[in-house]
């Protein structure tokens, strides 16, 4: 599969303050060298809890934010330079629209940016979109307060799939809707995926999405990413944290003798990662090098890489 895009140890660092009197500020390592690869019309899944990075990942790669270390290129040539095509799908439907605009100019605006269309050809070109994401003709002269949160995340869709992007960021984009209206929406990307060949970075914490939308699943713990493996190969993680997520997956049968994995304590500061592996302090295996040895990704089975000292031991 032709590589779409390659991200080499890309790295983010936030300032905090220490204290509220404090002059200097400790930075917060956000994304911690992580190295990772889109292939086109590929969806590769970003999962973990909270506050591990995945946002500031995705929106480094729109150039939403700057890096501070590594790179990403986009076809073989640096994303800064290239004419990119990456769009992105915001998390919270309600902030990404700008409500001084109707859903068709929303719609609308990057054609007009990018010059794809004449500004009489606009509502006929809107139009088709709109139809394409679910709503009605009549959606086009409306704003976005006169809409559900997930009409308005259609209407998000529509906008960074209107110039026919070849890679979409999704961030989270059905952590705020009601179950039976993300399946439509996840139904909806996978549809935009077949017909128009686009590749995805579907980033979520809920594994069941992930799964269901990914051929690859990578997993990011404190900055950086612990496990990457294909959706078959994942059903059988080697990373202690990986193996925590899925057991905690909720199942239709309670008595298939899925083991149950408790994590001890709570994440770690990024301010101050533990050293060694950031997940020692968490993991029921941990041993003394653990605790003193970074742990780098490698690849254990075809396809299947993991961040762990001890995988030998744990899986034979």
């Amino acid at each position: 599969m032709p590589i779409l895009l390659q991200i080499e140890d890309l790295e983010k660092r936030f300032p905090v303050r220490t204290g509220l009197f404090s002059r200097f500020s400790s930075p917060v390592q956000a994304v911690r060298r992580v190295s990772l690869t889109i292939g086109e019309s590929e969806t590769v899944g970003l999962v973990g809890e909270s506050g591990c990075g995945k946002t500031t990942l995705g929106r480094m790669i729109v150039r939403l934010v700057k890096p501070d270390g590594g790179r990403i290129l986009y076809r073989g040539a640096e994303i800064a330079s290239s004419d990119t095509r990456i769009q992105m799908i915001f998390q919270d439907p309600y902030s990404s629209l700008n409500p001084r605009m109707s859903a068709g100019e929303i719609i609308a605006e990057p054609l007009l940016i990018h010059r794809r269309i004449r500004r009489g050809e606009k509502r006929s070109r809107v139009g088709e979109w709109l139809k394409g994401v679910g709503l009605p003709p009549d959606a086009y002269d409306r704003y976005p307060h006169e809409f559900s949160g997930g009409q308005r995340q259609r209407i998000g869709i529509a906008r960074a799939l209107v110039l026919l992007p070849d890679l979409v960021v999704a961030d989270e984009p059905v952590s705020s809707l009601d179950v039976s209206i993300a399946a439509d929406i996840l139904a909806l990307l996978k549809g935009f995926r077949k017909k128009y060949g686009v590749s995805y970075l579907f980033i979520a914490h809920d594994l069941r999405m992930v799964k269901y939308m990914s051929d690859r699943i990578a997993v990011m713990y404190l900055g950086k990413i612990v496990e990457l493996a294909t959706r078959a190969s994942f059903e059988r993680p080697l990373h202690p944290y990986t193996e925590a997520l899925v057991a905690a997956v909720p199942v239709a049968d309670p008595g298939t003798g899925r083991k149950k994995i408790l994590l001890s304590g709570e994440v770690p500061s990024p301010i101050a990662p533990p050293s060694g592996c950031a997940f020692h302090p968490r993991c029921p295996y941990a041993e003394k090098r653990c605790r003193d040895e970074e742990p780098e990704l490698k690849e254990w089975r075809p396809g299947h890489w993991a961040a762990c000292h001890l995988v030998e031991k744990i899986h034979g």
